[in-house]
């Protein structure tokens, strides 16, 4: 959406539509509507509205302060030139094309929103409005268009567990059908909510960290597949609640340890050919797509302000832990930061894409989606070299070789990080000065957090945020 773009309720025939959908919502028992979005900690924020109310959030959108774009993610609150302050007001409009009745919450819809300025401007740190921008820029400047998953992993843990402590609600072992077969209702029920309300669903198990499941969804354009990412979420969290467990998809939900991923899967796309198959480069890619991979391979430092952007992120992205914490890329190398994901011989054409690994669900994932296209636009625009790949644990190199290939570990701290982040001027430029100065200003805020906490200290404090 650009400046001029009109306001999302100011649409010919939207509330008309939303009258029209108020009234099928009521026939079907819904009283309520979800109204959500991501701030820039990656806590998912709502307001909600009655079903009546839903034609006049879609006309005229409901209030909120912008002062939650510089929250943390245990509710204090940064600052910047532009945002923090108790000043203002946003209004948020619900994209009545996502609207989705929610199978394991009996009584509400779901929604996502464009947050609009009061005078109908698209909030410059709206995470949702720039991801539609940045997709919006491929198509008209470079013809491309993707598509787009995120990967949810998260574990189950024992509502009746003291305090805040965690407890696996499950103990089989990791890919074990015993795990499965422990979770059985509650993992049919959530498989049944997910299907009714339209999200598809391609695998579903037990992963490797005590507890934890994952699932895989299928690719949609990337605002919608930042959408689902949030809507999935929802549903694991409402589905568990009904069955007596509690959840986190926090990076790491203990000191030690493999932690919560949010792996993003993407594809470019010309003309319908995906550009990660039937070319002349390496594993079928065409030469764009390598380009494409190269620039986010060389930007992955920076990305980490985006798609690892917790303190927690931190005792996740550890070296042979299957994490991607190194600047390599490999055929299916799930220690390489950039996995390339060929597919089965037979199904490539439709299959092949990048998984960026570095990223958790601490991330926005408008922001780490926008983030990471735009790195790849820029190698894809300047027609960046692919540089040799990698096979194996790059952890095992010699550190002469590594350097010599441009092997180096991913940023340790928030701070770098940031400094990385700071020092990008086409991600910078990607989320816009207000935006990018939101971003700075809550990771550097996030690490003053948990200033002194040793790694237990640091899990415990963000191991029921997200």
């Amino acid at each position: 959406m650009s400046e001029s773009d009109p306001v999302p309720g100011g649409r010919p025939g939207e509330v008309e539509r939303a009258t029209a959908l108020s009234g099928e919502l009521t026939g079907q028992g819904v009283h309520g509507v979800v109204l959500a979005y991501v701030d820039t900690a990656g806590i998912t924020r709502v307001k909600t509205v009655p079903t009546a109310k839903l034609a006049s959030a879609a006309a005229w959108g409901v209030g909120m302060s912008p002062v939650f774009d510089t929250f943390l993610a245990d509710d204090s609150i940064v600052a910047t030139d532009v945002l923090g302050s108790p000043d203002g007001d946003l209004r948020l409009y619900p994209d009545l094309d996502r609207l989705t009745v929610l199978a394991a919450q009996p009584g509400w819809a779901w929604a996502p929103v464009d947050r609009i300025t009061q005078e109908g401007a698209p909030h410059p740190a709206c995470g949702r409005t720039v991801l539609r921008r940045t997709v919006a820029e491929a198509a008209g400047r470079h013809g491309v268009t993707f598509r787009a998953a995120v990967e949810v992993e998260w574990v189950v843990g024992r509502g009746d567990a003291d305090g805040d402590a965690f407890v696996p609600a499950v103990s089989g072992p990791a890919y074990g059908a015993a795990r499965q077969i422990e979770l059985s209702d509650c993992a049919a029920d959530l498989l049944a909510a997910l299907a009714a309300q339209g999200v598809d669903v391609e695998q579903f198990h037990p992963e490797y960290a005590a507890g934890q499941f994952e699932i895989s969804v299928g690719a949609l354009d990337p605002v919608a597949a930042a959408d689902h990412s949030v809507l999935v979420r929802q549903t694991i969290r409402a589905v568990s609640r009904r069955h007596g467990l509690r959840v986190s998809f926090a990076p790491a939900v203990l000191g030690r340890g493999v932690g919560n991923g949010g792996h993003l899967h993407l594809s470019a796309w010309r003309g319908g050919t995906n550009l990660h198959a039937g070319g002349t480069g390496r594993y079928g890619m065409t030469p764009e797509a390598e380009s494409f991979v190269a620039g986010v391979l060389g930007r992955l430092p920076a990305l980490t302000a985006m798609t690892a952007p917790s303190p927690a992120s931190r005792l996740r992205l550890r070296p042979s832990q299957w994490a991607g914490v190194f600047t390599a890329w490999g055929r299916e190398t799930r220690e390489a930061a950039l996995r390339i994901v060929t597919g089965t011989a037979g199904i490539r054409d439709r299959a092949a894409n990048l998984e960026v690994k570095p990223v958790d669900l601490a991330a926005n994932p408008y922001l780490a989606l926008a983030s990471v296209i735009a790195a790849g636009l820029d190698g894809l625009a300047s027609s960046a070299p692919l540089p040799e790949e990698i096979t194996g644990d790059p952890a095992r190199l010699d550190p002469a070789d590594a350097a010599a290939r441009g092997v180096r570990r991913l940023p340790v701290t928030l701070a770098e990080s940031v400094a990385a982040f700071r020092a990008d001027e086409v991600l910078r430029t990607a989320l816009g000065p207000v935006l990018a100065d939101a971003v700075v200003a809550v990771r550097l805020g996030e690490a003053r957090t948990v200033e002194g906490l040793d790694d237990e200290g640091v899990a415990a404090a963000y191991r029921w945020k997200y």
